[in-house]
């Protein structure tokens, strides 16, 4: 299952990906596809063909982990 993630690199406006899966503690980076901007543009220091994406830990301040489809709940009430 595959993660949507809002990044925030240091010094960098947040970006959008998607990760195979969460990282661990004992990682030292990340890897991420489908890197851009928040409003769906591309990255200006990614190349429009490249496909992966790592970025290194000490880069990165938060990580912000989306819901999927999936996990959204609609509840139906009645008045």
């Amino acid at each position: 299952m595959a993660y949507t993630v809002v990044i925030h690199l240091v010094g960098e406006e947040p970006i959008m990906a998607e990760m195979e899966k969460l990282p661990e503690p004992s990682d030292n980076c990340i890897i991420c596809t489908g890197v851009r901007r928040k409003d769906g543009k591309p990255v200006e220091y990614v190349e429009a063909n490249v496909d992966i994406v790592i970025f290194p830990w000490h880069r990165i301040s938060a990580i912000e982990v989306l819901p999927s489809a999936e996990e959204e709940v609609v509840e139906f009430f009645r008045e």
